[in-house]
């Protein structure tokens, strides 16, 4: 992932890379490195550890989504698995929505009970899946290469940010989900790629030209919002 500051006369690289089974070994699912670069030699002026950066930058990419596209700013929010970036969505969320209550599901229950104990300033529950849904902000950050939330389970008006899907393949929610929804992207040749539109592309239930707009036009004003359908930012 380059990118370049011309104002700061600055360059760099982040290197990122998903290990899905690395937790089994007290690892990160998601590891990074980032170079930084003297744009007028090319010579490397730091190496920095971007794994906490990566969590820090996703869960900051979610938390201006529910800002901006969340139908109202106190809300119950629903959390769809429970590792580090799951963490992050939750802290930076908390920081632009007054967070009522949390109610997060994992497919290991002892994983959402010790979730739930982290997070214990904002009533969290572990729940089931269905009832992890019923919420008016939800984030899903699971690794599923199947659907996991239904279409049934979300209610008019309800905001999602759907985070889990990285890769070609992945997927976390019903696609008929998005075919009611208003979906906004970070970047549209990316998630057509890779997120969570990508799956439903291949199959024909969903086309790029479906999506809304990007998460960028919303913040900057180019593109509205209406809470009369859910707002689905992935």
């Amino acid at each position: 992932m380059p990118a370049y500051l011309p104002t700061h006369d600055i360059a760099g690289v982040k290197i990122v890379n998903v290990h899905p089974e690395n937790p089994r070994q007290g690892l990160p699912s998601v590891m990074a490195l980032t170079v930084i670069l003297d744009t007028a030699t090319g010579l490397p002026t730091a190496i920095l550890n971007a794994t906490r950066l990566t969590e820090m930058r996703t869960g900051a990419a979610g938390a201006i989504a529910a800002k901006y596209l969340a139908p109202k700013k106190e809300c119950v929010l629903g959390v769809v698995g429970t590792g580090r970036q799951a963490e992050a969505q939750v802290r930076a969320t908390a920081q632009e929505l007054v967070i009522t209550g949390i109610r997060v599901w994992s497919r290991n229950p002892a994983h959402a009970e010790s979730f739930a104990g982290r997070f214990r300033e904002f009533d969290t529950k572990s729940v089931s899946i269905e009832a992890a849904c019923d919420c008016d902000v939800l984030v899903t950050t699971t690794p599923s290469r199947s659907p996991l939330v239904k279409d049934e389970w979300i209610h008019e008006g309800m905001h999602i940010n759907a985070i889990g899907a990285d890769a070609p393949g992945k997927e976390e929610l019903d696609p008929a989900i998005l075919r009611r929804a208003r979906v906004f992207v970070d970047d549209p040749a990316q998630a057509v790629h890779s997120g969570e539109i990508n799956v439903p592309i291949g199959c024909g239930l969903f086309t790029a030209g479906m999506i809304a707009g990007t998460l960028g036009e919303i913040v900057t004003g180019r593109k509205g919002t209406t809470t009369s359908r859910g707002d689905h930012s992935l």
